[in-house]
């Protein structure tokens, strides 16, 4: 069987036991990350997202329509809201209380966010990870960091989520499910949360092209923003994943950290592949050992 039929199988099979799936109702559903795996198409993103972000001024959130949640949260929470940027007015945030999933719950974030916040430095293992934000994109997602930071919610928690091209047809690092085991092996990995949603911000405004920063949420879904987020690894990203994700930044430091955890290899887990559950992670383990937001 040719690589090219070999794919069409996968996709074919994928897309009946996700129709299986959905009549059953699964509860539990995982944060994922699409992509088309296909040949890989080279694109200038690294550049467009670099200079989107750097032109912080000139960024226009994109309008976002919420849709209901395929796992029902708790009935008597309000509907999350965001108001996208400052410009319009004072910002105020919303978050809607989410126990479809497992989750570890340190509360819900207050509805004023910091709207000075400049950068998020994901302390690891390995060294620090900083990321150039900018609260007039996305000040409801922002909030949300801060609030899970001061909660030490990251603290210790384990990247679950490493793709590559040879694996996923993508090149990305997934983390915020503080459960994860990050072994390759554990099926619920990619499922938990903080145990709240919020609304979409920045989704999908530039290519997710390398070092291009954002939220997941379950396959499908919008507005199921949590705990989860993903950094692109590789210009080749902004052509494959078709989602559209709230983008909160690009990697200004500790890029070449992300790039040695890619070289270390991966622990390939098939049901990640074919969208059954899982997760391949890193051979060479990523641990969160703090998130600092300034």
């Amino acid at each position: 069987m040719s690589g090219d039929d070999r794919q069409s199988q996968l996709a074919q099979e994928h897309k009946e036991r996700q129709a299986k799936r959905a009549a059953e109702q699964t509860k539990g559903k995982r944060n994922t990350v699409i992509g088309a795996v296909a040949a890989l198409v080279l694109v200038g993103g690294g550049i467009f997202a670099a200079t989107a972000f750097a032109n912080k001024d000139d960024a226009q959130p994109a309008a976002e329509a919420p849709v209901t949640p395929s796992a029902s949260p708790t009935e008597d929470a309000a509907s999350p809201s965001a108001t996208p940027t400052a410009k319009a007015g004072p910002v105020s945030c919303s978050y809607k209380r989410d126990t479809s999933v497992p989750n570890k719950f340190v509360g819900l974030p207050g509805k004023k966010p910091n709207m000075k916040i400049k950068t998020l430095t994901v302390v690891t293992n390995h060294g620090n990870v900083v990321i150039d934000v900018d609260p007039q994109v996305t000040p409801c997602t922002l909030n949300s960091w801060e609030f899970l930071a001061k909660k030490g919610f990251y603290n210790n928690t384990k990247c679950h989520r490493l793709v590559t091209p040879e694996t996923a047809g993508l090149s990305l690092l997934q983390c915020g499910d503080p459960l994860a085991k990050a072994d390759g092996v554990n099926p619920t990995d990619g499922i938990a949360t903080a145990g709240y949603t919020y609304l979409d911000e920045n989704a999908g405004a530039v290519p997710y092209s390398k070092g291009v920063v954002f939220m997941t949420q379950p396959d499908g879904a919008e507005g199921q923003n949590n705990s989860q987020f993903a950094i692109s690894l590789s210009d080749e990203n902004g052509s494959l994943i078709q989602n559209a994700y709230t983008e909160i930044g690009m990697v200004s430091k500790g890029m070449e950290i992300l790039d040695q955890i890619v070289k270390d290899g991966v622990i390939v887990n098939k049901d990640d592949i074919t969208g059954d559950g899982g997760s391949s992670a890193p051979k060479n383990p990523v641990i969160i050992k703090r998130v600092l937001v300034k």
